[in-house]
């Protein structure tokens, strides 16, 4: 029974260093699922913000044109 003692605390150490491995995965797997879903709304942002800013170009390019045209006119 003595030599069986030291292997089932070894299992028994084995154990529970897999479970700490396990909750480690299942940890790093929930926060890069969150990371993920965030990347992606950044992304979704940042598309919406160039879009924001290509129209704000546009405006003031057209605003520019026209000014040009007054100049021209007077």
């Amino acid at each position: 029974m003595d030599s069986a003692n030291p292997l089932h605390h070894e299992v028994i150490a084995l154990t529970a260093q897999l479970d700490q491995l396990l909750d480690a995965v299942r940890r790093l797997t929930e926060e890069n699922h969150s990371l993920r879903q965030r990347q992606e709304q950044l992304s979704g942002e940042r598309a919406g913000l160039l879009a924001r800013n290509e129209q704000a170009r546009s405006r003031v390019e057209a605003m520019i044109q026209r000014l040009k045209s007054l100049e021209g006119h007077s």
